[in-house]
């Protein structure tokens, strides 16, 4: 299989407040826009991020499915947590869900969420300790 895109659908009841959380804290451009459906791309990257928002209750959802997101983290790389920390929980006042921290299995991160209560998760990769260092494949450092 040769695949072309592959990016998240958060289903919500929300979908104009959803769209607008991502382009607003976090640089989504629309791409498509109707009242069930909205489409997000991140500019400015080699790569395309993309996000869609769609209405629980679309009848293109299978009618066992069409119940608002649970138990979804997105993650996003950055390049300094801890300025993003500053901008999206001190100044944005979004919510905290985990405070700053660093891991040892290689993260400096926090959690927040966003208003259907996805789990966003800001990360800037930071070194492993040795016990987790070794669990790595060797590509991932190269």
């Amino acid at each position: 299989m040769k695949v072309s895109s592959c990016y998240p659908v958060i289903l919500t009841d929300q979908v104009i407040p959803t769209a607008a959380f991502y382009k607003d804290h976090f640089g989504f451009k629309k791409m498509f826009e109707a009242d069930w459906y909205i489409s997000l791309k991140m500019p400015g990257n080699d790569i395309p991020y993309e996000l869609a928002i769609l209405d629980a209750s679309h009848p293109t959802i299978p009618d066992a499915y069409r119940t608002k997101v649970r138990g979804l983290i997105l993650n996003f790389e950055v390049d300094d947590v801890d300025a993003e920390y500053e901008r999206l929980i001190r100044g944005a006042k979004l919510p905290l869900e985990l405070d700053i921290r660093s891991e040892d299995f290689g993260q400096r991160h926090f959690i927040t969420s966003d208003p259907n209560g996805v789990l966003i998760d800001i990360i800037t990769v930071i070194p492993p300790s040795n016990d987790f260092s070794t669990q790595y494949s060797e590509e991932i450092w190269e």
